[in-house]
């Protein structure tokens, strides 16, 4: 099957190509609901040869959750969910300053490495499939918000990924491995109120939320354990209003990493044992782990070893991976359902003005999802 998957996805690199240029010119935000709307209408066109059952979910304040079944007449197995997003971190314009345009056999562009052209890889690789006659139940899921945290395309995914067989993630690669364990992400806002009072002329009324705050960013920055691969990182920090004036308000954004969820109750319990030191301040705290970690479980290491032996008969040398970066894997990895990560485009500069995809790997790694998704039907 190796010789035909890789001949076929050949055939199809320039449909592929077509494809990621109609997508990528579609810039999609993540604030920008009309533009994430417009990039799932035109993902919708590139699947129409496919036929598959179109679902999207509306919503407020965000781009609609799209959902597209494929090969599911007739097929009573659990369908194989693709798991990506449409959203990308770059805001409306960036097309001007940093076109689509290829150069030294890379792909640049605006949302390309994550997570566009491994979207259309994952339709290349079931459109493969489909010429090869060896069709499988398989759902898509593309996300509207997952790069400010899936607030509303959770619920979704977990669903989803309860229904099916396994999750593979679209997103880059660490480098060429595919990742097998993520770090779960939390997030702590920390506000502090004090007292304000004139610098020079009440000084000792005043009590200082700034003072309080660099006690407790003291504190927070502590909770990193090495040992435990947890980090603590207070990423942002604001207070105060002018230098003669003993700050009234101050406040503080903390990144948490952790690498097992049962390190996710410590964290908690740390983050909500903090206290002010002076009584004339008072602080007020939210957020939380807001991504659990994706574990390496025997499930998954089940689903990479297979994958492993696929890209031996494709002629890749796949190794595995952690990271501390989250995806939306961490949500179906938590609930049980094997989960293999970084199956996308490989490249480099997710999230950087360099952002792009090595178009030597397109046909051997879209060759290897479409090998991922037809070995799961002989299992």
């Amino acid at each position: 099957m190796a010789s035909a998957l890789l001949e076929t996805v050949e055939n199809l690199l320039p449909w592929l190509l077509k494809g990621v240029e109609t997508l990528v010119r579609v810039e999609s935000p993540s604030d920008d609901p009309a533009g994430i709307n417009a990039a799932a209408d035109a993902l919708i066109g590139l699947a129409a040869p496919l036929h598959p059952t179109v679902i999207r979910y509306p919503q407020t304040g965000y781009g609609d959750v799209l959902q597209l079944d494929f090969f599911r007449d007739g097929d009573t197995r659990k369908p194989i969910l693709l798991l990506g997003h449409l959203d990308t971190v770059w805001p409306l314009g960036t097309l001007a300053a940093m076109p689509l345009e290829e150069r030294g056999g890379r792909l640049y562009g605006p949302g390309t490495l994550d997570m566009k052209v491994g979207v259309v890889m994952a339709l290349t690789a079931l459109k493969a499939l489909q010429q090869l006659g060896l069709e499988r139940p398989a759902t898509m899921l593309l996300n509207s918000d997952e790069e400010i945290g899936s607030p509303v395309s959770r619920p979704i995914t977990e669903r989803l990924a309860l229904e099916s067989e396994a999750v593979y993630v679209l997103e880059p690669p660490q480098v060429l491995a595919y990742k097998t364990a993520r770090k779960g992400v939390g997030q702590f806002n920390l506000h502090v109120s004090g007292v304000a009072s004139h610098a020079g002329v009440d000084f000792d009324r005043g009590h200082s939320a700034i003072r309080e705050l660099a006690r407790l960013i003291e504190t927070v920055s502590n909770f990193t354990e090495p040992a435990l691969k947890r980090t603590v990182n207070v990423g942002r920090i604001t207070g105060g209003t002018r230098s003669n004036v003993v700050a009234a308000e101050a406040y503080a954004e903390v990144d948490v990493r952790i690498a097992t969820m049962s390190d996710a109750a410590t964290v908690e319990a740390l983050f909500a044992g903090l206290k002010v030191a002076d009584p004339h301040c008072t602080l007020t705290m939210t957020g939380g782990i807001n991504r659990p970690p994706m574990e390496r479980t025997p499930a998954t290491v089940a689903l990479f070893e297979e994958a492993r032996r696929q890209a031996a008969s494709l002629g890749i040398d796949l190794e595995e991976a952690s990271t501390g970066g989250g995806s939306d894997g961490n949500f179906t990895s938590a609930l049980g359902v094997p989960t293999l990560d970084g199956m996308g485009a490989v490249g480099e500069g997710a999230h950087a003005s360099h952002e792009n995809v090595v178009l030597e790997h397109l046909v051997p790694r879209t060759a290897l999802l479409a090998a991922m998704v037809a070995g799961k039907s002989r299992a």
